[in-house]
This record gives structure tokens, C-alpha cells and sequence, in this order.
């Protein structure tokens, strides 16, 4: 086996000038399987994280109670509604769940939350507003209100609230001054802006106010318990699993973001799918280039085969010469494209660095082990071709040319 090798290393340094060229050209393959990973890899993490890195991953929503019930003396049903305010549905020992919650390894922060609608007003202007209470200390916690401040400070005191750049435009508000909350129930505050955030969707900036807690309890009118509870996972994949396990902990009704993103992921496995279709015709131009050289090196040494073959080396040795040195090619050219591929994405920004009009190349999805070893698996498959029509050779016909 030693001995095959020299002679398959002595065939690769015999034509210094051709087997540079057969590496470069297998080497330019690598790189391009490379790249290709890491855009359609960077790209799904660019997606995901603009439409999923900044919601809950797993949401637990309070149920709305249902009406009581009534029978009258004739038989027929009554249904009580009742008066002077909306019922508002309620999750109850929260205090209970989120430490619970918050102790499974794939959860990275639970918010408790109070949501409702309510109207934004600053002398005649108003502006109907979606309100959402964040317990202080957590503002940041789905939401990364912090990375999108624009003015201000995202930190939510008793009687500050936060909104969004194109609701602060439209009502000609700055940090600092006063407007009025109102709730739907008709309960009113008076909270002074202590941030202005823009995070680029359109919806968000323009409708969503953020308030603390305590001052979310006045507003809706719920001294006990929140509406929802959300909750944010280190691996947003792990949603479903991670679902399944707080129903089994909790007995809460948890529901994955991936519920009604099915569109969603069609577009990402179609893209995917993409992604493999390039690669493998990356592996095709390697294969099919080794082989030709290959091919080629076989019929210019038919003579020196001819003279292996007279001096009783067997078929097999042949075969495992010029398999050899289509490994080598494959290594070479694998280490030396993974190799560049991996000094051409360094410039690119990281995968949390990832902003709009940027080319989204995650370095860390380069599969670059996987791209030398399928390399070397296709040079080793495309060998096989010539290292078998060596074999063949007649050593007498060889010779004799």
C-alpha cells in the first residue's frame, strides 16, 4: 500500500503544471458548495430572524370566559351578560408557571404580559393604539425594544410608556412629554414618553405603545393575573418540543410560533431544496473534472502501466494507484477551497449582525467538513472509472506502443 502511494504521489508531482491546475479547479468547486451554503444558510437566519427572532416562540393566551348559562321556567336558555365593563380573560398564578417555565433548558426569558386596545391622544390629535404591559425588568425580553431605541431609554417605570417612531411622528411627540392613555374600558393615564423605538415593520412602529405592568392592571382593570404569557426559546426550531413540554408541566394551552406559519416554512424548505440543487451540481463539475484528468493520465501512461503489469503487479494495485490519486486530488483541492472559502466570508457580518441591505452569509453554515469530505468521496468515485480502464490494460500492447 506505501509503495502504491509513492507511485500515485509521483504521478501528481510528474505534471506539476496539470495537477495545479486539476487541485485549482476542484478547489474552485469546494468554494462554490461553500458559499452556497453559507448564503442559503445565512439567508433562512436573515429571514427567520426578521419575522420570528422578534416575536414570542411559544405564546400561552388566557381563554375568554364563556357567558353564564341560564334556564328560565319555560325551559329556554338564558345567556348573562354582564354589565358596566368587558370581561377581560385572565391567566391566574402566573407567579406559579414562570419560574417553572423559565427552568426548561430551551427557554431563554418568559414575559407576563396585559394586552388590550386603547387610544393615544396629545391635545386634539388621537391615535388608536394597541397597549401592551411588560413587567419592568423584562422590556426586552421577545421584543428587543433596547437594540431599537431610537431616543429615549427602554427601561418602564410606573409612569413612563414607550412607542414606536411612526406613531411619535404622527402625534409630533419627543422624549419627555406628556399624552393620555386610554384604555377601552375607558380608564385613563397619564404617562410621560420615556422611549421612541423604530424596528422597520411599518405596523409595529405606527400602533404599538408599551407600558409597565402596574399601570396596564389600571388601565384594564385587573388587579390579579395577566392575559398572556410569552415566551422566547435559545433554538426557535425547538418551539413544537418546547410547547409540548409546558402543556405536559403546566397544563396551559402553549402554541409554538410554527402554528400558522406554514407558508412560512414551505418558502424556507423550497429554498433549502434550492440550496441542495446547487451544491450538488458544485459536486458534479468535481466529479466529472477528476475523472476526465483522470481518463487522460491513464491513456499517457499506458506504457508505464504496461511495465506494472509485466513486473506482476495485479489488477487490484492498479486500481488502488489511480483511486489514490484521485483521493489526493479530492483532499487537496478540498482543504484548499474550504480553505479560501472560509478567508472569503471572514469579511461578512455574523449571523446576530445581520442588517437590511446586507448580503446575509453566515460563516458558521460553510459546511465545511462536509464539503472536503464529499469532495474526497466524489474524487475516490470518479477515479474508479479510469482506475478500472487501467487495470485492463494489456501489458504486451503497452509496451509495445
Amino acid at each position: 500500500m506505501l509503495y502504491g502511494l509513492k507511485i500515485a504521489l509521483r504521478y501528481l508531482t510528474a505534471n506539476k503544471a496539470q495537477t495545479a491546475l486539476l487541485v485549482s479547479g476542484v478547489a474552485v468547486g469546494v468554494f462554490i458548495f461553500i458559499f452556497m451554503s453559507a448564503l442559503i444558510g445565512g439567508l433562512a437566519e436573515f429571514i427567520l430572524s426578521r419575522t420570528v427572532g422578534d416575536i414570542s416562540h411559544v405564546t400561552i393566551e388566557a381563554e375568554t370566559p364563556d357567558p353564564a348559562v341560564l334556564v328560565d321556567a319555560k325551559g329556554h336558555l338564558l345567556v348573562a351578560v354582564e354589565r358596566g365593563r368587558l370581561r377581560t380573560a385572565t391567566l391566574r398564578d402566573t407567579e406559579t408557571w414562570t419560574p417553572l417555565i423559565e427552568a426548561i433548558p430551551d427557554v431563554r426569558a418568559v414575559s407576563p404580559q396585559i394586552t388590550g386596545a386603547g387610544f393615544l391622544a396629545r391635545a386634539a390629535q388621537v391615535a388608536q393604539v394597541s397597549v401592551t404591559g411588560l413587567e419592568p425588568g423584562r422590556e426586552s425580553a421577545i421584543l428587543d425594544l433596547e437594540g431599537y431605541l431610537v431616543a429615549g431609554s427602554a427601561r418602564l417605570g410606573s409612569g413612563g410608556i414607550i412607542l414606536g417612531k411612526n406613531l411619535a411622528d404622527e402625534l409630533d411627540l419627543s422624549v419627555g412629554q406628556v399624552v393620555r392613555l386610554q384604555s377601552s374600558n375607558g380608564v385613563s393615564v397619564v404617562p410621560t414618553v420615556g422611549g421612541i423605538f423604530q424596528t422597520g415593520t411599518g405596523m409595529l412602529d405606527r400602533t404599538s405603545v408599551y407600558v409597565s405592568l402596574p399601570t396596564a392592571r389600571t388601565l384594564f382593570g385587573l388587579p390579579q393575573g395577566v392575559t398572556r404569557l410569552e415566551i422566547k426559546l435559545y433554538d426557535l426550531n425547538a418551539a413544537d418540543a418546547t410547547a409540548l413540554r409546558i402543556r405536559g408541566l403546566t397544563g396551559l394551552d402553549a402554541v409554538p410560533w410554527t402554528d400558522g406559519a406554514e407558508q412560512l416554512m414551505e418558502a424556507l424548505n423550497a429554498q433549502a431544496q434550492t440550496g441542495y440543487f446547487l451544491k450538488s451540481f458544485a459536486l458534479i463539475t468535481i466529479v466529472i473534472g477528476v475523472a476526465s484528468a483522470l481518463l487522460l493520465s491513464t491513456y499517457r501512461r499506458r506504457p508505464e502501466i504496461g511495465i506494472m503489469r509485466a513486473m506482476g503487479a495485479r489488477r487490484g494495485f492498479v486500481v488502488f494507484v489511480f483511486v489514490t490519486q484521485g483521493a489526493l486530488v479530492g483532499l487537496l483541492g478540498g482543504v484548499a477551497g474550504a480553505t479560501l472559502g472560509y478567508l472569503a466570508l471572514l469579511p461578512f457580518p455574523g449571523r446576530d449582525e445581520f442588517r437590511p441591505g446586507t448580503l446575509p452569509m453566515d460563516i458558521t453554515q460553510g459546511s465545511y467538513g462536509l464539503a472536503i469530505m464529499l469532495t474526497v468521496i466524489g474524487a475516490i468515485l470518479a477515479s474508479i472509472l479510469p482506475a478500472r480502464s487501467a487495470a485492463r490494460v494489456d501489458p504486451v500492447t503497452a509496451i509495445g506502443q
